[in-house]
Formats: C-alpha cells, sequence, structure tokens
C-alpha cells in the first residue's frame, strides 16, 4: 500500500473498480475535460511510446493505459502532482508501462529526445497568466488553471518536439482559443486534422474542445458531431455515459 499524506485520498478511476488514483481537494483532483480527451486520442494498441505533458496527477497515462499496450510517460512540473501520479502508478502496479516524471516541459529533450513519440496529448491550463493579484489562493490552483509555467505556444512547441513526424497530437481546450491554436499547430508543422466540441446541454454554448494534429500531416480538417454532456434534467447523455463510466 502506497503512503498518502494527510490531505489525500484514493479514489476508483471512473467505473474500473480494480484502477486507483491519489487525489486532493487541496491540490488536484481530475475533471471531465481528461477523461475526455483520454477517450479522444487515437493510441496505437499493441506497442509504441505515447507522451501526457501537464500530466498532473497522472489521470490521462491511466485512463490511456485501458486502452493500449504502449509504454506511457507522463511530466508534470509541479512537485506534489508528480509525487502523487508516481504513487498511483505504483498503486495499480503499473510501473512496467507508466512513468511519471518531474520536471518542466521545456526542458525535456535531453531526457525525452526528439521525435521519438507516437502520439502526444496534453490538458494544458486554459487561460493567460493573470496578474497576482487575481491568483486563486491555492498556488497548485492557479498553476494548474493558468499559464503560470508554460503557454500554449511552449506546449505547442514541445508536442511537435517529442511527436514524431506523422505522429499525432491531442490536445483539450477552450472554445476560445481555438483560433490560437491552428495557428500554432500549423506554426509548429502541426496539422489539425479532427475537432470536435463539447457542450455541457442542448441548446448551450460550446465549454471545451478536442483537437487532434498530425505532425507534418496533409490539410484536411473534419469537424466531429457534437457531443453534449448533459439532458435537461441534468442526467448524463448515452454517449457521456459510455465515454465517462465505459458502459
Amino acid at each position: 500500500m502506497v503512503a498518502l499524506n494527510d490531505d489525500e485520498r484514493i479514489d476508483y478511476l471512473l467505473a474500473e473498480d480494480h484502477m486507483h488514483i491519489i487525489q486532493s481537494s487541496e491540490v488536484f483532483s481530475f475533471s471531465l475535460d481528461a477523461v475526455l480527451l483520454a477517450h479522444f486520442a487515437y493510441v496505437p494498441i499493441k506497442k509504441g511510446h505515447i507522451l501526457d505533458l501537464c500530466t498532473g496527477n497522472g489521470v490521462i497515462p491511466l485512463l490511456l493505459s485501458r486502452r493500449t499496450n504502449a509504454s506511457i510517460v507522463g511530466v508534470e512540473i509541479q512537485t506534489r502532482l508528480a509525487d502523487m501520479a508516481k504513487r498511483s502508478v505504483e498503486l495499480n502496479n503499473l510501473d512496467n508501462r507508466l512513468t511519471m516524471i518531474h520536471g518542466d516541459l521545456k526542458e525535456m529533450k535531453t531526457e525525452l529526445g526528439h521525435s521519438t513519440f507516437d502520439v502526444v496529448t496534453c490538458n494544458p491550463p486554459y487561460f493567460p497568466t493573470p496578474a497576482e493579484t487575481e491568483h486563486n489562493d491555492n498556488p497548485h490552483l492557479t498553476a494548474a488553471r493558468h499559464e503560470v509555467y508554460c503557454t500554449l505556444e511552449d506546449v505547442v512547441k514541445a508536442c511537435k518536439l517529442h511527436v514524431r513526424p506523422g505522429g499525432k497530437v491531442a490536445m483539450v481546450h477552450r472554445p476560445d482559443r481555438l483560433v490560437d491554436i491552428i495557428f500554432l499547430f500549423r506554426q509548429y508543422r502541426i496539422e489539425p486534422k479532427r475537432v470536435r466540441f463539447v457542450y455541457p446541454k442542448y441548446g448551450r454554448e460550446a465549454n471545451m474542445l478536442l483537437i487532434e494534429g498530425t505532425r507534418d500531416g496533409k490539410e484536411g480538417l473534419t469537424i466531429l458531431p457534437p457531443l453534449y454532456i448533459y439532458h435537461a434534467d441534468n442526467t448524463y447523455t448515452k454517449e457521456a455515459e459510455g465515454i465517462i463510466y465505459g458502459k
């Protein structure tokens, strides 16, 4: 059994009663965006190498491990979160396939190499860095939500550096950053190939987007059907329930 800090707990990883994850309401708990990205991203089934940037407590690598036998590396700059991720991997006996690294995604070239991964995923901070007077009282939440340690360009640049030619880059973000994402993808030779907008309910504006590109890929973008999360009565739609609970 792994050791827990006073503010930590062990949760089931969604419907996977045999998989667990270490979480903390004071430091980090994963949310729906990570689950949707782990479902959306292309992954090689039998073998390969996957990199997850801004991995937090390792939720995306853990979720992806259900879909692939590839090796998966997660990179997280916050010390507490990287430690939580490492212990969650140990908790699930996945040390042979999952590796969590405490480090800065802007400085991983020596450790991770150039053009070495088949897939790179990322659930980055969504918001440009506010003034310090606007920061959340909790520095962990500020860093997770705002571009304190890395900008969107830093993220896209790192994705391009580490993914192989022809490899996939998948990201979850907010719809109001779509133009920025596509601009940066193309600037760093990642051709956008698939986009899906996520809506909280029918009749509401999209509040998330999923996007995947191919390094050095040919032009051709597919806009996938919308994904709705809740019915009007706040119950999950059939598709959302299938993604979240694996039904």
